[in-house]
């Protein structure tokens, strides 16, 4: 199991996830999104996994502007445009290969041990 959690040091969820991990003894790499992101690959295989860039757009991110820019863009732009703001991205993303969850879900991550 290769547990990769992208987050940000002071959302709760995070570190709940963190703290689910890591009480079960389970190794995982913290990405923290204010520092680095996603890369093009791992953002495409959570896309994926998710069903769509749609899933992973945090509706209460603070910059109001910019969500609503993103709302109107195409597909394509749409992707870029996440790329280059992490902060508009539901956080924690939890990532093991190709499956990925949204948020805290330690129904899903159970099936995954």
């Amino acid at each position: 199991m290769n547990i990769q959690i992208f987050g940000t040091k002071k959302c709760f969820d995070s570190k709940k996830a963190e703290r689910y991990f890591k009480e079960r003894g389970i190794k995982y790499q913290f990405i923290d999104m204010k520092e680095k992101g996603m890369s093009r690959g791992e953002f495409n295989n959570v896309k994926q996994a998710l069903g769509g860039t749609d899933a992973l757009i945090d509706s209460s991110c603070k910059d109001k502007d910019l969500l609503a820019l993103v709302n109107y863009l195409s597909d394509e732009d749409k992707e870029e445009k996440i790329l280059e703001n992490p902060k508009l991205i539901r956080t924690p993303v939890v990532r093991n290969g190709k499956k990925a969850t949204i948020g805290y879900c330690p129904e899903v991550w159970k099936d995954w041990e």
